[in-house]
């Protein structure tokens, strides 16, 4: 047995002394620390999760995403629209398909959404609120990306003041039931709040803008289309047509559809799209004249078209498209050419008329992003501004021009020409008549005292033209005799010819470029903005 009384030896040099006492005492309280710490994590847990399972979310059967719409029923609700909205509406509930164009969140229990069907914007409020909406719906709703489409219900409340933020300002929508129909994958190419910004926003070391070029919008064009400026656009778009086959057929014309395919260029080769067809070639129509002329010698005295025009021009322009859509109108003359000159000054005039008293809402959206004089025309006994293309030529020579440029007015000269009428007759609408046979077409009319001149015209907006037109010529050995000096073969075009060698009374028409009347009537300063999808030299997509 050792002898306990032994004494301890002492500490050899390179021994280490263990823990003293203190540090001990001091490691076992960190140890038991720890251990009631972890031991408190774990029964918070275990509560938040019990709190998790038996915490049922009231308002679940109020909210959520929808199965996937495939017309399984058809309860028959009524919805509502946006622009139907008003304080009259007070109190009453409401059932809104609608985009979220932005969401707010104001802390956990209230979120605002701005709703949006076309050009029409209201504000809406979700709000907990006892055994309707829960705190999980108001989560749930702030997390929705914004251009998702929803069905919310709810009820109208008149607002104390009006919502500068929406476009339907004295009302508001109470939402207690708020429905995912499709949300948005992936992100936007950019918010549509960028692509609202007016074209003159001005930038300050305090706010910067992303500004979305054309050529981003138009790569992205479905989701640029959604804005409100482009919606009211189109509207007008709509407008123009629409108000376009109002006045014709109260004035006699019925509307026609001719072919796209021809089997000869129309007017000139330079500018025609060739395609294949079966063993040989075809072309794409460039207007619908001969159609038109054709269907004058059939009797049909006054017709029109609303249609797809193509030309085959390598113009990067801000006014020309490879495609666009033509408006065209073909009549018989009774004693003068100015019988059509006139109704096309009408038809126009009543287009303009319509747009401002039926579409004034759109214009003001547009004016918002697109800043402009409003668009005038004279009206009165004096009627619309005509010139000669001599007296154009001589206001251009007035105001600095070299004459000997003006053998034809180009581009460059039509803005100067309309800056002029503009400063001295108050008109963004005027005429030019009689211009110089060697501008026009091979049918187009002489006049009967000066042959170098034409019975044709061209109608201007803002100092672009929007309407070339002319009395054609209907005697068929005339017009083959304009088509030889022309460069074109008659035989190449015998079909259309032989129109007129089975008899065709005296006719005159003009074509319209849409878009361009659109981009001139708002001031858009680029005709791919009033395109749906335009398509230019460099763009077939989308």
């Amino acid at each position: 047995m050792a002898d306990t009384n032994e004494p301890v030896k002492p500490q050899e040099e390179g021994e280490k002394a263990g823990p003293s006492k203190n540090e001990l005492k001091k490691r076992a309280k960190e140890a038991e620390k720890a251990k009631k710490a972890a031991e408190k994590a774990a029964r918070q847990e275990e509560q938040a999760k019990s709190k998790a399972e038996t915490e049922v979310d009231f308002a679940a059967q109020y909210y959520g995403k929808l199965p996937l719409h495939q017309s399984q029923s058809r309860p028959g609700r009524a919805r509502t629209q946006i622009a139907a909205l008003s304080a009259e509406n007070d109190g009453q509930r409401v059932l809104i398909r609608a985009r979220i164009q932005t969401s707010r969140a104001q802390g956990s229990k209230m979120v605002f959404l701005n709703l949006r069907q076309r050009t029409d914007t209201v504000q809406a409020l979700l709000t907990v609120t006892p055994e309707k909406v829960s705190k999980q719906m108001v989560k749930w709703a702030a997390s929705l990306a914004d251009e998702s489409i929803v069905l919310v219900e709810g009820s109208v409340k008149k607002s104390p003041e009006i919502i500068k933020s929406a476009t339907v300002g004295d009302v508001e929508i109470h939402i207690d039931q708020l429905f995912l129909i499709s949300a948005i994958e992936g992100r936007l190419p950019f918010s549509l709040e960028d692509a609202s910004r007016p074209e003159n926003a001005g930038e300050t070391a305090e706010t910067q803008f992303n500004k979305v070029l054309l050529e981003t919008r138009l790569n992205n064009r479905i989701v640029d289309l959604r804005t409100t400026t482009n919606q009211a656009v189109f509207r007008l778009q709509h407008g123009i047509g629409d108000l376009f086959r109002e006045y014709l057929n109260k004035n006699g014309f019925i509307e026609i559809h001719s072919p796209k395919l021809q089997g000869a260029a129309t007017e000139s080769g330079a500018s025609v799209f060739k395609v294949s067809y079966f063993k040989g070639t075809a072309f794409l129509a460039q207007s619908p004249q001969l159609a038109k002329q054709m269907a004058i010698a059939a009797d049909f005295e006054r017709v029109y078209e609303i249609g797809p025009v193509f030309r085959a021009e390598d113009s990067n322009t801000h006014r020309h498209m490879t495609e666009f859509i033509g408006l065209d109108l073909e009549m018989v003359i009774e004693e003068h050419y100015h019988e059509v000159r006139e109704l096309l000054d009408g038809m126009l005039l009543s287009i303009f008329r319509g747009l401002k008293e039926k579409y004034s809402k759109e214009i003001e959206v547009v004016g918002k992003q697109f800043p402009a004089d409003e668009f005038k025309w004279r009206e009165g006994p004096e009627g619309t501004l005509t010139l000669t293309f001599k007296e154009a030529v001589e206001l251009l020579v007035e105001d600095g021009v070299d004459r000997e440029i003006l053998d034809d007015i180009n581009t460059e000269n039509e803005k100067r020409l309309g800056r002029i009428v503009k400063a001295k007759y108050d008109t963004d609408y005027f005429i030019i008549d009689k211009f110089p046979m060697a501008l026009r077409p091979f049918y187009t009319m002489p006049d009967p005292e000066d042959p170098s001149l034409s019975n044709s015209y061209d109608f201007f907006m803002r100092g672009e033209e929007i309407l070339s037109g002319a009395q054609r010529i209907h005697d068929p050995t005339f017009l083959a005799e304009q088509m030889r000096g022309k460069g074109v073969d008659p035989e190449s075009m015998s079909g259309y010819l032989d129109g007129f060698r089975m008899g065709c009374p005296p006719h005159g028409g003009g074509g319209i470029g849409l878009e361009r009347v659109l981009m001139l009537f708002l001031k858009l300063n680029n005709i791919r903005r009033a395109s749906l999808f335009p398509r230019d030299p460099k763009r077939l997509e989308p």
